[in-house]
């Protein structure tokens, strides 16, 4: 089903300028900033094993609340779409894997970025205090949605996502610039956790 804005709602949007635009959300520096030094490379993550009714970020949540076993560091968000069979993550397992991912984003320079994220299956991802990323239920590998942040300082970035894959192939992929039309995939070396 394909959304639309009532007559009415575009009239308004287009008398008061910039309405219809999304904000940017401003994200907030880790406080206080970790030391580079101090740090490990990568992203710290959490797996559980799904039962096969969980259809939804929060019912993966559930699982590894119950069960989860951290695992090995992932390198960054750069999981393109794996073949059937495939290992998900740094995970042991094949399908019906679920993950608490945790750690660091670096940004180099302040300014407005614009954010997206590609996910099969679920993914619920925070960056700064903000929720920048959320696609629920089973789909294939597909786009979030971009976001527009704010990036008010240079410096290190809390991330804290959920992700699931249920059966079949699973990716996972962070994308950033300056704009939709610069969008590239998210490089490892920006990825960082506490050992």
């Amino acid at each position: 089903m394909k959304n639309f804005v009532s007559a009415a709602a575009l009239s308004f949007a287009l008398i008061v300028p910039g309405l219809a635009a999304a904000q940017a959300i401003t994200l907030s520096p880790a406080n206080p900033q970790p030391s580079k030094g101090a740090l490990a490379k990568g992203l710290a993550v959490t797996y559980a094993v799904l039962p096969s009714s969980v259809r939804t970020v929060e019912l993966a949540k559930a699982s590894l609340k119950k069960r989860g076993e951290p695992g090995a560091p992932i390198p960054g968000l750069t999981f393109e779409d794996t073949a059937q069979g495939d290992k998900v993550l740094t995970s042991d397992r094949r399908e019906k894997v679920a993950a608490d991912i945790s750690g660091y984003i670096h940004f180099a320079a302040a300014g407005t970025y614009t954010l997206d994220f590609l996910a099969n299956d679920g993914l619920q991802i925070a960056i700064g205090g903000q929720e920048v990323g959320f696609y629920d239920g089973i789909h294939p590998c597909g786009y979030v949605g971009e976001v527009e942040v704010k990036i008010p300082s240079a410096g290190f970035y809390p991330v804290q996502a959920t992700y699931f894959q249920r059966k079949g192939t699973a990716c996972l992929m962070m994308e950033w610039g300056p704009d939709s039309d610069g969008l590239e995939l998210v490089t490892n070396d920006v990825f960082f956790h506490k050992p």
